[in-house]
Formats: structure tokens, sequence, C-alpha cells
């Protein structure tokens, strides 16, 4: 079992940046990959961005790659999506989620994800 802790949203203004964090509970950390995803208001849950379980890969949307970078910290047990040049349409509920993987992989389907913390909400003001 996996326990994930979203935790770094707020309201921020276009243009500005955040830092989300995810706080993973359990001993094998770095045996996940770690994935961050989105959901606005009417619609449904899309990817964002992937690590890999040691950190070597990464992988984003397009929507968001060159502003966005994810990364982890497996002697904390945390995972990283520093937000930059944020735009109203970055507005959504951020999910951090785990998959058991064997390798570097990155994982970039929802539905393969097996652990799914509550989420925390982010809001970029125009």
């Amino acid at each position: 079992q996996v326990q994930l802790v979203e935790s770094g949203g707020g309201l921020v203004q276009a243009g500005g940046s955040l830092r989300l964090s995810c706080a993973a509970s359990g001993r094998t950390f770095s045996s996940y990959a770690m994935g961050w995803f989105r959901q606005a208001p009417g619609k449904e849950r899309e990817f964002v961005a992937a690590v890999s379980r040691n950190g070597g890969k990464t992988y984003y949307t397009n929507s968001v790659r060159g502003r966005f970078t994810i990364s982890r910290d497996n002697a904390k047990n945390t995972v990283f999506l520093q937000m930059n040049s944020l735009k109203p349409e970055d507005t959504a509920l951020y999910y951090c989620a785990a998959v058991l993987t064997y390798g570097e992989l990155v994982v970039s389907t929802e539905s393969a994800y097996e652990y799914w913390g509550q989420g925390t909400q982010v809001t970029v003001s125009s």
C-alpha cells in the first residue's frame, strides 16, 4: 500500500509559479513510477507529467512542456511538480499517482496507476 498526500496548491496570478509536493508513505517509494494528473471543472482528468523510479526519465504533456518540471527525492519519499509561467487554463485539481514498475519507465496512462492522492487545487487568475 502507498498513501499519497499532495500539497502546495493555491491561487496565483497568470505568469506566476507554484511548486506542488506529493509525500508518499511506505519504504519502497523508489519502486514506483510517479505521475501528476489534473482535472479542470467539467473536464476529464488528464495526464500532466511523469517521472521514472529513479528520476532518470521524465515525460510531459505538450501543453506544459517547457513550463513544468517533475522531479523526485527518493530519500524523502516525495515527488514535486514545479510549475512556472502559469496560465488560467492550468486551473485544476492536481493529483499525484503511483504505479509499481520494473526498470526506468515513465507511465502516462491514467488507468495504469494504482494509487492516488486526494488532490490539491491550483487556481490561476488572469
